[in-house]
């Protein structure tokens, strides 16, 4: 089977490289490694921090992309934090959340910034309606409202956020049932069962679903124990947790997680188009796969 490359679109690093405490140097030597991977671009993804260090790792990072000349392209960041609902935290500190206005929006923002996960019920559409006229995606993620208006996506589906209710609204019911909203999916055998996987690939178009790993510095390293969101996380080979067991993101790189699906007769090769067409980017480069969905050339 021959695709393009994979695009990462939630990533929140790997090699034991964090991007909320990243040198330029630790970013230009992952993308480097990622590409050999088959990650043909990325978004690198800063988690919910000090407003500060936010600025910083921005900064970091958009040197970084300017600097690179080989590796996977690092195409914009990913704001996973400080907008979202302490209700669905997951390991997030809600120390450092803000109320999602325009202004609080003003102290980080940057034209680097190509999506903002947020909990659109705490927001009153103001900030909303300001990324979507600054073409910056808006994914409904860590939240409980089922109104999604002026969402573009809704991130890693399933995981915090309310659920599937057969009464009123929740985010996970509105994402089902509304064609024109894509989900991302940790697919990774972990984050989600795989009957909820199936509702999700029957429920939704083909075209709206969009892998991603929500990968962490342990990812492909052979780090068992570090600090991610100020919280000390545990990797037992499997999955990563707190010492209260709030799953703290992936051990799993995408290509890991393709072959994952590969192997239950899950995988849809439209699943690896489909951030191309949100993005509405194009990468030179495919991946050959065999028939056990390991990865035989890049080219």
């Amino acid at each position: 089977m021959k695709t393009k490359l994979l695009i990462e679109q939630h990533f929140h690093g790997a090699y034991g490289v964090d991007f909320n405490k990243a040198s330029v140097a630790d970013v230009l030597d992952l993308a480097q490694k990622i590409k050999k991977e088959g990650v043909g671009a990325i978004f690198p993804t800063l988690v919910t921090d000090t407003v500060e260090n936010i600025k910083k790792q921005i900064a970091v990072i958009k040197e970084a992309a300017l600097k690179q000349t080989e590796g996977a392209k690092i195409l914009g960041i990913h704001l996973e934090g400080i907008f979202l609902n302490p209700e669905k935290k997951g390991i997030h500190n809600p120390i450092h959340f803000l109320e999602p206005t325009v202004e609080n929006f003003g102290k980080i923002s940057d034209d680097f910034i190509k999506i903002v996960t947020l909990a659109p019920e705490l927001c009153n559409k103001n900030l909303i309606s300001f990324l979507n006229k600054k073409n910056v995606k808006v994914q409904a993620g860590h939240c409980i409202g089922g109104d999604l208006t002026g969402c573009d996506g809704v991130t890693h589906t399933f995981n915090a956020m309310s659920g599937i209710t057969h009464r009123g609204k929740s985010t996970a019911l509105s994402a089902l049932i509304n064609d024109n909203i894509y989900t991302e999916i940790i697919a990774d055998g972990v984050h989600v069962s795989d009957d909820a996987l199936k509702l999700l690939f029957k429920s939704k178009p083909e075209d709206k679903i969009i892998l991603v790993s929500d990968s962490l510095p342990c990812a492909h390293s052979n780090i068992r124990e570090f600090v991610f969101a100020d919280e000390t996380v545990y990797f037992d080979g499997n999955k990563a947790e707190s010492a209260h067991g709030t799953l703290a993101g992936s051990t799993s790189l995408l290509p890991d997680i393709v072959k994952i699906l590969g192997k239950k007769n899950l995988f849809n090769p439209k699943f690896i188009q489909n951030p191309y067409d949100y993005h509405k980017i194009d990468l030179d480069g495919n991946i050959e796969w065999d028939e056990d969905f390991n990865i035989v050339s890049i080219s």
